[in-house]
């Protein structure tokens, strides 16, 4: 393979990744919603209080992808009136230190550009 070719694949390798994770995580909510049930199970309305901004119809469809894609459990008690909750699954731990690295990121960036340092 000429050098490249072997570039272009590189990139690739790399970048399919990167893809696969900013589909699953895309939008302004999901990280957020995340960050919210770090502390905690959590009903809905909690969620939607915890979250500013978000209306409940974008929460909802927000908890059914993160659903979907094995971030978020979602439990229905039998009671009356019916209870659910939602809770981070262990899949979602393995994101606790790129929030950590954004975290810190946000905070850099945040200084510099109210430092007018940019």
């Amino acid at each position: 393979m000429e050098t490249t070719e072997l570039r272009h694949a590189e990139c690739i390798s790399t970048l399919r990744p990167i893809r696969d994770a900013l589909d699953v995580l895309n939008g302004k909510w999901k990280l957020p919603i995340i960050v919210a049930l770090t502390f905690g199970e959590k009903r809905f309305g909690e969620i939607s209080k915890e979250v500013h901004g978000i209306t409940d119809r974008m929460l909802a469809k927000e908890l059914r992808d993160m659903e979907v894609n094995g971030l978020v459990k979602r439990k229905v008690y039998d009671t009356y009136p019916v209870k659910v909750t939602y809770m981070l699954t262990p899949h979602s731990e393995t994101l606790n230190g790129v929030i950590e690295s954004l975290r810190s990121w946000g905070e850099l960036h945040r200084k510099k550009i109210l430092s007018g340092d940019v």
